[in-house]
C-alpha cells in the first residue's frame, strides 16, 4: 500500500496574534486586565462584525448559583454586558411569620436564614430581644456566644473557600477537605446543643445549657490543626495556576463602589475597607478580645477568597482567648425571664458580624409575647447587588467565578 507523504512542515504553523497596534489586538490585550475599560472598544469592534446582544437565562435551576437564583445575563458574544439578578423562588415570609411567634420561639426561624452560619443569626435575634428587655447576660454567657459565633464563622468560611475551588474549575478536592473539616465543628455543636445546623441555642439573658466537660479538649484539637489546614488550602488553590488565572484580577470591586453599594464582610474587606462590626460597634465580649480586621487591597475574586482564609486564623485566635477567659469568670449562666414581654412601642436594631457580612435584626414591641414587626438585614442580599458591576465586561465563564467569590446563601437572600 502506497503511503501519501505530506510535503513541507510536519506541524501546522501557529496562528499569528493580532498586531498590538490594531483595534483587535489592543482590545485583546486589555480584555483580561481591564475589562470594563476595554468593553466600549470591544463592543464597537464587534458591532462592526454584526454581533447582536443576546439575553440568556442563567438558572434558577443551575448548580453554579448555589440555590434557586435566576440571573438574566445580557451577552455580546461571550462578553457579559449586564446581569439582572432575579430572586424570590425561596421566599418563605419569615419576617411575617415572626409576628406570630414568641420572642423565644421565633429564634428557630432565623436558624433557617443563613443555615450555614445559624449561630450568628441566633446572636442577632437574642441581642435585639435583650435590648428590648433592657437586660444584659453574665460574662460567661457572652464568652460562650462569641466562642460559638467564631466556630460557626470558621465552618462557614471552610464551605465558602472549599466550594469556590470547584466553582472556578480547579478540583473537587477542596470541597471534600472543607466539608470534612466543617464536620468536626458540627460535631462540637451537636455535643453542645444537640443540633448540627439549626441550633436554637441562645436564650434571652442566658443559654439553653452549659458547655459539656469535653468541649474544651475538642475545640483546642480543632484549633491546633487549623493553621496547617489553611496552608493546605493555599497549596491546593492559592498557588494553583488555573485558580490564579480564574481569580486574580477578575471581578474587581473598587472600595468606593463597595461602600456605595453597602457591601459588608469579606466582599467589602477584600476591597481594602477595614470595617468589621466586632470592632466598629463591639458587642458581647469582643471589646476584650485581641484580633485583627484583615483586608486585601486588590478587590478581586482572589482578594475575597484570601480574606476568608485569613479570617479563619483570626477566628482561631478569638476562640483560644475565649477558652482561657472561661476559666477566669464566674460559672453563673444567668436566668431566662419568666415572661418575655417588652414594653409597647419600644424598638431595637442590632447588628452582628456574620461570616458573610453585617447581620441586622430590627424588632418593634407591642406589649405582648410576640413582636409587632421584625425586619432582617441579610448580608447575602446586599452583597448580591454588587454582582452586575463586578461582572460587566468579563466573559460568561468568569461570571461563575465572580458570583462564587461573593459567597451567598439563598436562604437569607429570599427570607
Amino acid at each position: 500500500m502506497r503511503l501519501m507523504r505530506f510535503r513541507g512542515s510536519r506541524t501546522a504553523p501557529a496562528r499569528a496574534p493580532a498586531p498590538p497596534d490594531t483595534d483587535d489586538g489592543a482590545v485583546a490585550v486589555a480584555a483580561r486586565t481591564a475589562p470594563v475599560a476595554a468593553a466600549p472598544r470591544r463592543a464597537a469592534s464587534e458591532r462592526q462584525r454584526g454581533t447582536e446582544l443576546l439575553k440568556v437565562n442563567f438558572g434558577p435551576h443551575h448548580p453554579s448559583t448555589h440555590g434557586v437564583l435566576h440571573l438574566l445575563v445580557t451577552l455580546d458574544g461571550e462578553i457579559v454586558r449586564d446581569v439582572e439578578v432575579i430572586f424570590g423562588y425561596l421566599h418563605r415570609a419569615i419576617e411575617k411569620l415572626a409576628e406570630s411567634r414568641t420572642y423565644v420561639g421565633g429564634m428557630a426561624l432565623c436558624d433557617r436564614l443563613d443555615y450555614v452560619a445559624a449561630m450568628t443569626n441566633n446572636h442577632a435575634w437574642t441581642l435585639t430581644t435583650e435590648r428590648l428587655l433592657d437586660i444584659e447576660p453574665p460574662p460567661r454567657v457572652q464568652i460562650i456566644r462569641v466562642l460559638m459565633d467564631e466556630l460557626n464563622r470558621t465552618a462557614s468560611h471552610w464551605i465558602g473557600t472549599g466550594v469556590y475551588g470547584q466553582d472556578v474549575g480547579v478540583l473537587v478536592t477542596s470541597v471534600m477537605w472543607a466539608f470534612n473539616w466543617r464536620e468536626e465543628i458540627l460535631d462540637v455543636f451537636e455535643d453542645v446543643c444537640g443540633q448540627r445546623m439549626t441550633f436554637n441555642y441562645y436564650r434571652p439573658g442566658t443559654m439553653q445549657k452549659d458547655l459539656p466537660e469535653f468541649f474544651e479538649t475538642k475545640v483546642r484539637g480543632i484549633c491546633e490543626q487549623t493553621p496547617g489546614r489553611v496552608e493546605q488550602m493555599h497549596r491546593l488553590l492559592t498557588r494553583n495556576r488555573i485558580f490564579q488565572e480564574r481569580a486574580a484580577g477578575v471581578g474587581v470591586l473598587p472600595s468606593s463602589d463597595a461602600l456605595a453599594l453597602s457591601t459588608t464582610g469579606p466582599t467589602l474587606r477584600g476591597s481594602g475597607v477595614a470595617y468589621d462590626v466586632r470592632k466598629a460597634r463591639p458587642y458581647a465580649c469582643y471589646a476584650d478580645i485581641d484580633f485583627d480586621v484583615v483586608t486585601r487591597q486588590a478587590g478581586d475574586c482572589m482578594a475575597r477568597y484570601e480574606v476568608r482564609l485569613d479570617e479563619i486564623l483570626q477566628s482561631r485566635r478569638i476562640i483560644l482567648q475565649c477558652l482561657d477567659l472561661l476559666h477566669q469568670v464566674s460559672p453563673d449562666l444567668g436566668k431566662e425571664p419568666k415572661s418575655v414581654k417588652p414594653p409597647a412601642g419600644r424598638e431595637a436594631y442590632i447588628e452582628v458580624e456574620g461570616p458573610k457580612g453585617a447581620v441586622g435584626c430590627y424588632m418593634k414591641a407591642n406589649g405582648t409575647t410576640n413582636p409587632e414587626r421584625m425586619k432582617w438585614r441579610s448580608p447575602s442580599f446586599i452583597n448580591l447587588g454588587a454582582l452586575p458591576l463586578m461582572s460587566r465586561g468579563w466573559k460568561i465563564a468568569d461570571l461563575i467565578s465572580i458570583f462564587g467569590s461573593i459567597d451567598i446563601n439563598m436562604g437569607e437572600v429570599d427570607r
